[in-house]
């Protein structure tokens, strides 16, 4: 930079100057125009262009949580030519995950009203279906199904295809109703799952992991008496009595015998140590402990040998009711009609006769300790503990004559 005169005031500039700072002569006649900073962007990368028939992906307008909505591919247009909208899969984070949704749904395309359907939705159109049924259905069955759907309101506004195992688990735990109308849900369930897996509503069947915790106080029943099990010994060395002694002198309901291969379940045997392992119906029932007398060994090995052809409905028709009458016991003393869960109550009795604990006597018939959680969560028992409990009970306190 060097210092010059302006040739309007001869005052000193310099060279660099626009114009004299003193009288404003203009010194250059054209001022560079401002630098401005570029900034380097990073090219966009564009994304593939989806096949034809692939449906669409679209990113929504505004702040939205899921601003990416996938839409199946258009199948429907108007006379004109233009294309029928139809409804959006649904709305996702990503474009990523819209692609994802959207290569599922043309893996196994499914009607898009259907997969958006409420639980409610899903009753409703199941219940239209059931009614229309031509197996004629009974209006108390009907009324049931009905009171139950009442009952689990939580799951009314839900997509039936976003409920999951846990969901209807907190209805069945949490409703207060007594232990038929908690069945009653859990049956509504299987029937709405099995009713949406034919119609492509939903892919798996998530209520057949729920369970009914709830103690079934619908087992009302009444012992056999002194006298009517002393008629039951005597007659031992038939294969009928001989089941119906074992089933007193164990607890387990007449299903519990049953195999069933629809639900993967065998009674476990060990005659070595004596016991049996298994049981149904409620949480605390399933895969219980059960150990047995010595002399209770005979009858284990009678039913041993027919357990995998044991049928319960069976049994109970053919051979337990006609059995009764046949010994003359079939009716209790109050006039009701002696049922196989009679056996269980005997042996409740039994227990209760022998002064067997009430932890013990819990485990061993597969009751629920309720509220106690102390016992709940501490009370325990061992194989040697449980053989100790059945050890009290003795034939001479049951039977009239045991010799």
């Amino acid at each position: 930079m060097s210092i010059i005169k302006c040739p309007e005031c001869s005052g000193n500039v310099s060279d660099k100057a626009y114009s004299c700072p003193h009288c404003g002569y203009p010194l250059q006649s054209v001022a560079p125009s401002a630098t401005i900073p570029t900034t380097r962007t990073r090219p966009t990368k564009r994304r593939r262009k989806l096949p034809n028939g692939f449906g669409s992906i679209k990113r929504l307008s505004g702040s939205r949580k899921n601003p990416f909505a996938a839409y199946p591919p258009v199948t429907e247009f108007h006379e004109n030519g233009s294309p029928k909208s139809v409804p959006a899969i649904g709305y996702y984070r990503t474009y990523q995950d819209a692609y994802d949704a959207l290569s599922s749904y043309n893996r196994n395309p499914y009607n898009i009203d259907d997969a958006n359907a409420t639980f409610a939705n899903v009753y409703e159109m199941w219940l239209e279906a059931y009614k229309n049924n031509p197996k004629q259905k009974s209006y108390s069955a009907i009324k049931s199904y009905v009171s139950a759907f009442k009952n689990c309101e939580k799951l009314h506004s839900r997509k039936f295809k976003d409920i999951r195992k846990v969901d209807m688990q907190v209805v069945l735990d949490t409703c207060s109703l007594g232990y038929s109308s908690v069945m009653n849900i859990k049956k509504l369930f299987s029937q709405l799952y099995k009713f949406s897996l034919e119609n492509d509503i939903v892919q798996k069947d998530y209520s057949k992991f729920a369970v009914v915790n709830k103690e079934n106080d619908n087992e009302k029943g009444e012992p056999f008496s002194k006298e009517e099990l002393q008629i039951i010994w005597d007659d031992r060395d038939d294969p009928v009595s001989s089941m119906i002694i074992l089933m007193c002198f164990t607890g387990f309901r007449i299903s519990e015998f049953a195999t069933s291969k629809k639900r993967n379940y065998r009674m476990e045997i060990n005659m070595n140590d004596k016991y049996f392992h298994g049981g149904l119906k409620t949480e605390a029932g399933e895969n219980r402990i059960v150990p047995f007398q010595d002399w209770l060994t005979p009858y284990v090995q009678s039913y041993a040998a027919v357990q995998d052809s044991f049928k319960a409905d069976n049994f109970r028709v053919k051979k337990f009711y006609p059995k009764l009458i046949e010994l003359g016991i079939d009716t209790t003393a109050s006039g009701k009609k002696h049922t196989p869960h009679d056996c269980r109550h005997t042996f409740s009795w039994i227990c209760d006769v022998a002064g067997i604990d009430s932890l013990s006597k819990h485990l061993i018939m597969g009751h629920s300790l309720g509220n106690d959680v102390e016992v709940a969560t501490y009370g325990h028992r061992t194989l040697e503990d449980l053989h100790a409990a059945i050890s009290k009970i003795d034939l001479k306190d049951i039977l009239l004559d045991c010799c």
